[in-house]
């Protein structure tokens, strides 16, 4: 009887983790900040049918970046989650907390039995009620959740444009100003991304029951030339 071949557990998850984190720097990245009205998620993405950024419930919205069928697979499992909860209990009882710690859990069961991890990041974005309310996790490819304060980066080249973010206003900003500095963070100093080229959804506590809404190209491009 043969010895099966042996690799260390060290070994397998290295190779698990740089497999992944290889197909997420391949796709388009994704910002979510904070203004003073809301949570604004741009995406760079000229699909228009294919969409990053989606709404999961009332207060709640969902994005991804890597591999599309993969976070779509999560999104479609998010909004059932949030269903079930909001009849069997409450539509108050559904939070980005617990469908963060829900996706961390699915993600991490993948990462560690399976033989492919997701190629995926994903962001859960909850606007509340008052500004302190809002809330951002985003959850990486081997199930780790991070809250996130004033924004959120996923996707490739996170690190440069996290930087290019710093210089934001932070929560007291406009949308316009919000929807600016996300673009300018993502397009960086060697190009220019225009409306046509993103997508843009706001969470905004200012627009009733169902919070989500995408703005239109005209709408971005608005924002964009204020």
């Amino acid at each position: 009887m043969s010895m099966p071949f042996y690799v260390a557990p060290e070994q397998i998850m290295k190779d698990r983790a740089d497999y992944a984190r290889k197909g997420i720097a391949r796709g388009r990245a994704l910002v979510a900040v904070r203004f003073i009205s809301g949570i604004a998620l741009v995406a760079e993405n000229p699909s228009n049918t294919l969409r990053k950024i989606s709404e999961i419930y009332d207060r709640i919205a969902f994005a991804g970046v890597g591999k599309y069928n993969e976070f779509d697979q999560l999104r479609v499992a998010g909004v059932r989650a949030a269903d079930l909860k909001g009849f069997q209990y409450s539509r108050d009882d559904v939070d980005a907390r617990s469908l963060a710690n829900n996706y961390a859990q699915i993600l991490g069961q993948i990462f560690t039995h399976e033989m492919k991890p997701m190629e995926v990041e994903i962001l859960v974005a909850e606007v509340g009620v008052t500004p302190d309310g809002d809330q951002l996790f985003h959850i990486l490819y081997d199930g780790t959740v991070v809250d996130e304060i004033s924004f959120s980066v996923l996707g490739g080249d996170a690190e440069a444009i996290s930087a290019r973010m710093d210089t934001a206003e932070g929560a007291s900003q406009s949308l316009e100003a919000a929807v600016k500095a996300a673009t300018t963070a993502l397009s960086g100093p060697d190009r220019t991304l225009a409306a046509t080229d993103l997508e843009v959804a706001v969470l905004s506590r200012l627009n009733g029951r169902r919070c989500f809404k995408r703005l239109s190209d005209d709408a971005v491009a608005a924002a964009l030339s204020s």
